[in-house]
């Protein structure tokens, strides 16, 4: 038997053959992550997290324009910070990790490793916030978390991730509510839509759903070319359920003493499990430009490194340059087609290729990764040129996901239509009754959970049942219903 050629690539699992599969060949192929030693836990690699870094950048970025600035709380919280609000702990207790012994002895407390931060930053606002004036106190921290996963994937669900956390007190109830929604709204679908490409729905979570302490939470849920909805994002309004347990108070303009109402956003590396899903192909990754960290690759077909071709490519890339980060293949050792099909993988938006046939016309070949498309382009137009292609590659991306999207939305007003749409996949609109009993039979029925009662539904005249239990409602818009990550 011939010896296995170690440097072989594996080929990619087609997405239709296994999409679960697909998507883990797509992350190692790629270079973006592994598997670490203890289970659920990943090591992103360089290009991982430099896709991270881009995407933390351009968030951190609408942040800091909103006037919002950069905290670190620790790693480390007392165990009794937990007991504090009994919904909160009650939620988040099957998922803690928990520190009993440090410096060789058994802790007096017990430490929970941080599965998000509401406990710890919340005691240091009952310090920091005294009167109105204090009025809103907005921080925003980026950190790691640790919710201990049962079903771990890269990504979409590990045991530590990586996020950005946003905390806000204020003076008012409604003051809090439409903070939330203007996170959700001008940070979280801005940068899903304009920055990954992904069209989102914009709603609120159902009783089950919300986040375990909240009033309220809000979310934005994007379709997966597998047809299921991935969460993305989510804003809480906490009302004052935390400011009593944590006795964070103000005095008002009269004098009175009033607990504050606040709220907590945040987004995660889970973003990157949404690009991938969402613009991926079965020859890798498809990554928008906006946030690609390598935004084109310069390829000179030449077999030395002291050919013309090679000293083209170098000008050509000094002058692309200016465009954004790119990567210039000088490599020899490897054949144009193996690296072409390398960064292909890799997602780059635009591959630029340059041979002996196309210095001898003064132009190069630029290839899209989107469609595939292969065009000449004469050298001295190269930049205002990629420049464009960059552009309609983004609107591209976000163009043919929304088609998709729309596509798999399916009206159901029975329950058979139900079943029917859930099977096909993608998003079914449906009434419901909104009772937590009713929406658990239907996903041990269906698998679908109730993803959010979307903002933009329209409310139709007439009486109405909910789909599952035949109960009247008394909302008169559509939940969206789907099986979802």
């Amino acid at each position: 038997m011939p010896k296995e050629d170690k440097n072989e690539q594996k080929a990619l699992t087609k997405r239709s053959d296994d999409f679960s599969q697909w998507y883990q060949d797509v992350i190692v192929a790629s270079d973006l992550a592994e598997n670490a030693p203890v289970r659920g836990c990943m090591i992103i690699k360089p290009y991982g997290y430099a896709l991270w870094e881009n995407i933390q950048k351009e968030i951190d970025a609408i942040l800091k324009d909103m006037g919002i600035e950069n905290a670190y709380f620790p790693l480390l919280i007392p165990e009794s910070y937990f007991k504090r609000e009994a919904d909160h702990v009650k939620g988040f207790s099957p998922e803690l990790a928990v520190v009993t012994h440090g410096g060789g002895k058994k802790l007096e407390e017990p430490l929970v490793i941080r599965p998000t931060s509401e406990t710890i930053i919340y005691d240091a606002f009952s310090r920091w916030i005294h009167s109105y004036r204090d009025l809103p106190f907005v921080v925003n921290q980026w950190a790691n978390v640790v919710r201990w996963e049962m079903r771990p994937r890269l990504f979409l669900r590990t045991t530590e991730f990586l996020w950005q956390e946003g905390h806000t007190a204020h003076a008012t109830a409604q003051d809090a509510k439409e903070y939330a929604l203007m996170i959700l709204d001008k940070v979280y679908k801005k940068f899903a839509q304009e920055y990954l490409a992904i069209p989102v729905f914009t709603g609120q979570k159902s009783e089950s759903e919300k986040f375990a302490g909240a009033l309220s939470t809000y979310c934005i849920e994007a379709l997966m070319q597998d047809g299921k909805s991935l969460q993305m994002g989510t804003s809480h309004d906490l009302s004052d359920h935390f400011a009593k347990s944590f006795h964070v108070q103000y005095l008002d303009d009269s004098g009175e003493r009033k607990f504050v109402h606040q709220t907590s956003w945040g987004v995660s590396t889970r973003l990157i499990g949404g690009i991938i899903m969402a613009h991926g192909d079965d020859k890798g990754l498809i990554f928008p430009p906006k946030i690609a960290p390598i935004k084109f690759v310069i390829i000179p077909i030449c077999k030395n490194a002291d050919e013309p071709a090679m000293s083209a490519a170098k000008e050509i890339f000094a002058i692309v340059s200016k465009i954004g980060k790119g990567k210039l293949d000088e490599r020899l050792n490897l054949r144009a087609g193996e690296k072409f099909y390398e960064w292909e993988k890799k997602g780059v938006p635009v591959r630029i290729e340059i041979g002996p046939k196309d210095l001898e016309k003064k132009s190069c070949v630029i290839v899209r990764r989107d469609t595939g498309e292969k065009e000449s382009c004469p050298i001295d137009a190269i930049v205002a040129r990629i420049q464009e292609i960059l552009d309609d590659i983004q609107k591209n991306l976000y163009a043919r996901a929304l088609e998709k999207r729309d596509a798999s939305i399916k009206i159901a007003d029975d329950w058979i239509g139900f079943t029917a749409g859930i099977e096909k996949g993608g998003y079914v609109f449906a009434y419901w009754c909104e009772e937590a009993k009713c929406e658990e039979e239907i996903k041990e029925k269906t698998k679908a959970t109730s993803r959010c009662l979307p903002f933009d539904g329209k409310e139709e005249k007439g009486e109405h049942v909910c789909v599952h239990c035949k109960k009247p409602v008394a909302n008169k818009k559509r939940w969206v219903f789907a099986k979802a990550y």
